[in-house]
């Protein structure tokens, strides 16, 4: 049985009201494939009525559905699909018992690198987002793909990391493929197209319900080496990603944060629980057995001496200002304790930095290099 016929009844099956993953698993090993089970006659499917109403609803409308139409639509809208039988459905998200029988996707699948998820709260803070952007590089440059949720926040900063690193990131959404949640990572979401690929297991026309999101969830930890969560409520999705993580066997990794914000609860509440911390990529590489490359330690931390030790301008009191700043973000008032500088000589230099762009000014007065923001 050719494979692209399969998978469009697999999509065909997938457009009728009712009929999610578990139930389109259910229909293929009964009747052996979705082609069979679309062919059968209506007495074949009488063991399977008292499974409730959306054996009626197949039976209702697989008369009205043309499954080649929607192949050509999917290929309109630039659409793929894939089943696990293909060589490049996510490796590890194909070993668990609840994996997707059909996946759609835009951009490129490749199930040969190890792959890590980024996880995180939507109302993310400086802070957060900075370590979220500069760990999803670090990802990256070790070979491995970035994972996340193209939502707000950590998410999103993940997900713009791996592309500062020129690497790989896959966006899983709790929506179809023919829209982007929240509409304002659009630009976003076709750069991860170009690199890598957004995927979902809902149909095209599939809003954003909140109820898609924890199964878009088991998908993002399903198919990771591990999770890293980067500042989380302690009753947040994020932590719903845990869970799934946890059920998979996959390892948990946790940023800590400042003590004070209600964001750093989830990430040291698993701390306490026994997550593995996560303040650098070779804490990750060590508990996953990847070997950090040492080329790109070594790059990143040239990379790093140029940002902070700029050589944009002899100006002494600049250095001063750069080689207190990081990605962490610092108060004017720190800035003016570590620099030694007069408030008159630190608002200049800031000023000027800004201008240069080489740091950014965030809310309440606090600043950070401009690379990580």
């Amino acid at each position: 049985m050719e494979l692209d016929k399969e998978k469009l009844f697999r999509a065909a099956f997938r457009t009728i009201k009712g009929v999610g993953s578990q139930h389109l698993r259910q229909l293929i090993a009964y009747f052996g494939s979705a082609v069979q089970a679309w062919e059968a006659s209506p007495s074949a499917y009488s063991p399977l009525t008292p499974q409730g109403k959306w054996i009626n609803e197949v039976l209702r409308r697989k008369r009205m559905i043309d499954p080649d139409k929607i192949g050509l639509d999917l290929h309109n809208q630039g659409i793929k699909m894939i089943t696990p039988h293909e060589a490049n459905y996510p490796a590890l998200l194909n070993e668990l018992a609840d994996a997707p029988p059909l996946l759609y996707y835009r951009g490129t699948l490749e199930s040969s690198f190890e792959v890590l998820a980024i996880v995180g709260s939507r109302q993310a803070t400086s802070y957060g987002k900075a370590a979220a952007r500069r760990l999803g590089r670090e990802v990256v440059l070790q070979g491995m793909v970035v994972v996340s949720g193209l939502a707000r926040g950590i998410d999103t900063a993940s997900h713009q990391g791996a592309l500062d690193g020129e690497g790989v990131t896959w966006a899983f959404l709790g929506c179809g493929l023919d829209q982007v949640y929240p509409r304002e990572n659009g630009r976003l979401a076709e750069q991860i197209v170009a690199k890598g690929a957004l995927i979902s297991e809902f149909p095209p026309g599939t809003p954003p319900l909140a109820a898609n999101f924890p199964a878009r969830n088991r998908l993002i930890s399903g198919c990771a080496r591990g999770v890293v969560v980067v500042e989380a409520a302690e009753r947040s999705g994020a932590m719903i990603t845990v869970d799934f993580a946890l059920e998979q066997g996959r390892e948990v990794f946790a940023v800590p944060g400042p003590i004070f914000s209600p964001l750093s609860r989830g990430p040291h509440n698993l701390l306490r629980q026994g997550a593995k911390i996560a303040t650098e990529i070779e804490d990750i590489c060590s508990e996953i057995s990847i070997s950090p490359k040492a080329e790109n330690r070594l790059a990143s931390s040239l990379d790093n001496q140029q940002l902070t030790k700029s050589q944009i301008s002899e100006n002494e009191d600049h250095q001063l200002v750069l080689q207190q700043l990081s990605d962490v973000p610092l108060h004017i008032d720190q800035l003016a304790v570590h620099s030694s500088l007069s408030v008159a000589a630190l608002s200049l230099a800031l000023l000027e930095l800004q201008l240069r762009g080489k740091i950014k000014q965030l809310p309440g007065q606090h600043y950070v290099l401009a690379r990580e923001c």
